[in-house]
Order: structure tokens, then C-alpha cells, then sequence
């Protein structure tokens, strides 16, 4: 009779329900995962960050710029939307449309709106951590002061965009370590900062920054442009613009977004879909795999964007290794030369950075020498790539640290980015220790402090 009468109750609330809240209303409180009043409903921050500088790396913020405006167009309200980059593009001198930044061919500009939370100098590894993890005390006075305020119950999405190395992501003025970084969300999780965290990197070898390293049970998801041993790749070339307008994997997850109603499609399937796309790079995926079976809008917003019409789909045959782009520029400004003396000017550019490029690798196979057991293995040990093992972390960790601070700034000399933390991974796992490494760099990082080796 009890259970008849439950069952009767159940049955009338739900013809009820049904009545008062019609099918889209009910449909986004299922995408908020929310209670029927709404009470419980989890909260969406976002944080987007741009970390590089230099009208040559024009595709870093043109790529956040398109992330902001995704996110902002899908309902997240701009309160919860933070955004860090150096800001150095739209009104670069370079830049043949001033106070216009697009990230697709003939694309639309996606710089108007853009707010300056952070910008210049304070764009650095330590004030992203501290805004991830909300530490307002902290940024007091360090630009807007704004901090993702997410409690046990929201949804946080970060999308980092810039040049990367086994074990690290760069900063304009600094780096940020693999570990550093887990153990920032692994404080999150423990202190529940958040409820689901959702995470897309855009760097060279950025599946390193989770590759062993992110648990598959404290609710975040990852995915990476790059595994752990490759590039990510620049694509767009634009001729007036000079540079590259944006990267294979973040223009693909954005313009897939663009083509998508993000309450229609799910985390997994966007990676698929970028996944197959990215034919430069191997596209992966770290962490909890059902957060993967979650729609987009439960991070980007469940607002359907109005009246945007997405860009002719455009070739990125163009596509090209992100350590290959700075001569790449170069070259191409030789070739579009107007007078023998441009010409011999970008040339000059181009033989000054090869030989400063000669300078650091010098220092880095003098290191492998000393380790070495004889040339082959110290070749191998500057060119080999591969995974980096879990146990080889905190080892890398130091020696990329010593390096950035003693020979080579690995965030202000992106040639040393390109090729220093991937000796030292292979020097790690080969059983070389940190201790044996920094004691070399001691003796042989005897040089004045340089800058701008790309």
C-alpha cells in the first residue's frame, strides 16, 4: 500500500515538474547538474592564459583571445572569466592592423573586449597559481586582484597557451614545473576548491605537465596538444600579418566549438575530433575519464551563441613545429625583402640568432660530455626523445630549475627551451642524478646573463 502510493506521488510530481519547468528548462539544469530550484547549481570560472611575448608568438594570444570570447558568447558570466597575457601584440608596431588581433584567416577580430586582468609583467607562473588556486591575498595590488573564488561544487576550465619542454610550460618571465603544478591542484583538491576541473594545454611536449603524474580520482581531465616528446605545431600563416595566426590543436578544439551547440557535445567527443584533426602532433587525454563524458557546456556555458557564423573552413597544410617558427619568420621576411639592404638586414638577424643558438648548444653538449660514456651516448642524450618516466620528475624538475636560473633562462631564451629539458629528462632517466648535473652546470654556466636566444 506504501510503496503504491510512493510510487503515486512520484509519478503526479513528476507530470507536475514537467508542467512548471518546460523541456529547455529542464534541459539546462541537467547541463548544470543542479538541483530543480537551481540552489546547487555549480558555478563556471574560467581561466585562460597566453604565455608568451613577442609579435613572433602573435598565435599564443590570438589563440586565448578566441578561447575568451567562446567561453563569454556560452553564457560564463566575465566575472568569472579571468585571462592573463602579455598584451603586446594588438598594438605592436609590426602589426599591419593595429588594435586587431585575429586567430583564422580573414577571421574577425578578436581582441575588442578583451579585458586586461593581467597583463606585462604580471603574467608569471606564481601569480597563476595563485590565482587558480584563489589565494586573493596573494594578488592584492598585482593587477585586477581577481581570483578564481570556486567552491566543492563548481566547474573549472583552464586553457594554457604557449611554448613548453618535458616536465615544464613557459612563462614571458619565468616557468612553471609539471610538479609545481600538481601539487597546486592536488591542494585544490584536498582544500576542495573545485567540483570537476577541466584542463586543455597547447605547448610542445605539454603531455608531460600529466603523463603519470594527474590521478585518475580527484575529478580533473586533461587534454594536451603534444605527448610528452614532440611538438605542437603553429598553422596560418597570414601574409600581411607576417606570423602565424594560430596553433593546430587549440584553432581546432575552438573552431569545433564555434561549429557545436556546447550543451550537444560531450568532452569526449570534442577530443576525438581534435584528436583526428591534429595530424601534426598526437592529441592526449589524462586524468578522469568521466569528466570526458560530460557536455561542454558544463564548462564553456550552456548559452547558445548568437548570430555567429563561423569562418570558411581554411588549409593548415601550412603547419609547421613550434621551435621551427623564429627562423621560420625570418626566412620569410628575407624572401619578401623589398631592397638588398632589408634583405641583408634579416639575413644579419638570422646568422646572429644560429650563432647564439651554437652558443647554448655548445654549453648543453659540454654537460652531455661530461656525463657521457662516450660521443654517441651524449648525442643521444641531447637528441632522444621520449616520455618522461614518473620516477625521473623531481630529478628534471631541479635540473631544468638550476639551468633557468644559472645558465639559460628557459622562459626568455626559447632555444634553450627547445633543447636543455630534453637532455636532462634523458640524463634523468638514464640514472645521471640532479645533484651530478647541477654540479657540472656549476663549473661550465660561467657566462654574463643572456636573453632572446629563439
Amino acid at each position: 500500500m506504501f510503496r503504491s502510493l510512493r510510487w503515486f506521488l512520484l509519478t503526479v510530481l513528476g507530470v507536475v515538474s514537467a508542467v512548471i519547468f518546460p523541456p529547455s528548462v529542464n534541459d539546462s539544469v541537467l547541463i548544470q547538474g543542479a538541483s530543480v530550484d537551481g540552489r546547487n547549481a555549480p558555478k563556471l570560472w574560467v581561466l585562460i592564459v597566453a604565455g608568451s611575448n613577442g609579435y613572433y608568438n602573435y598565435r599564443h594570444q590570438s589563440d586565448a583571445y578566441h578561447a575568451y570570447h567562446i567561453v563569454k558568447s556560452h553564457g560564463v558570466p566575465e566575472s568569472q572569466i579571468i585571462i592573463m597575457h602579455y598584451d603586446d601584440i594588438a598594438n605592436n608596431t609590426e602589426n599591419p592592423t593595429p588594435g586587431i588581433v585575429i586567430n583564422h584567416p580573414n577571421g574577425s577580430d578578436v581582441y575588442n573586449g578583451i579585458p586586461k586582468d593581467y597583463i606585462r609583467h604580471t603574467v608569471t607562473s606564481k601569480n597563476f597559481l595563485n590565482i587558480l588556486s584563489g589565494n586573493a591575498k596573494a594578488m592584492k595590488k598585482i593587477g585586477s586582484g581577481r581570483v578564481i573564488e570556486s567552491g566543492p561544487n563548481d566547474h573549472v576550465f583552464v586553457n594554457f597557451v604557449d611554448h613548453g619542454a618535458p616536465g615544464l610550460v613557459a612563462f614571458p618571465e619565468d616557468e612553471l614545473s609539471a610538479l609545481d603544478f600538481m601539487k597546486t591542484v592536488m591542494k585544490m583538491h584536498k582544500e576542495k576548491r573545485y567540483g570537476k576541473m577541466l584542463l586543455y594545454f597547447e605547448a610542445c611536449e605539454s603531455g608531460s605537465m600529466f603523463e603519470g603524474l594527474l590521478p585518475k580520482n580527484i575529478s580533473v581531465f586533461a587534454t594536451t596538444a603534444a605527448n610528452s616528446d614532440e611538438s605542437s605545431y603553429a598553422c596560418y600563416f597570414d601574409n600581411l600579418r607576417q606570423t602565424y595566426l594560430g596553433d593546430v590543436y587549440s584553432v581546432n578544439w575552438m573552431e569545433d566549438t564555434d561549429n557545436q551547440n556546447p550543451a550537444d557535445e560531450t568532452i569526449q567527443t570534442q577530443y576525438k575530433v581534435v584528436k583526428e584533426e591534429t595530424n601534426t602532433s598526437h592529441v592526449q587525454e589524462f586524468g578522469d575519464m568521466q569528466i570526458s563524458k560530460m557536455f561542454l557546456a558544463e564548462f564553456f556555458g550552456k548559452k547558445k551563441a548568437e548570430s555567429f557564423v563561423p569562418p570558411p573552413t581554411a588549409s593548415k597544410t601550412d603547419a609547421i613545429p613550434s621551435e621551427e617558427v623564429y627562423l621560420k619568420l625570418l626566412q620569410k621576411k628575407v624572401e619578401k625583402s623589398s631592397s638588398p639592404e632589408e634583405k641583408d638586414f634579416w639575413i644579419a638577424k638570422i646568422e646572429h640568432s644560429e650563432k647564439m643558438r651554437s652558443f647554448v648548444m655548445g654549453i648543453v653538449q659540454q654537460i652531455a660530455a661530461t656525463i657521457a660514456s662516450d660521443l654517441a651516448h651524449a648525442m643521444s642524450l641531447i637528441r632522444r626523445r621520449r616520455s618522461v618516466k614518473p620516477d625521473a620528475y623531481e630529478c628534471l624538475d631541479e635540473a631544468n630549475k638550476y639551468f633557468s636560473k644559472n645558465c639559460f633562462s628557459l622562459a626568455k631564451n626559447e632555444f634553450a627551451l627547445f633543447t636543455a629539458p630534453r637532455f636532462f629528462a634523458n640524463a634523468c632517466m638514464d640514472g645521471i642524478s640532479s645533484e651530478r648535473l647541477t654540479q657540472i652546470m656549476e663549473k661550465l654556466c660561467t657566462h654574463q646573463v643572456m636573453v632572446g636566444i629563439n
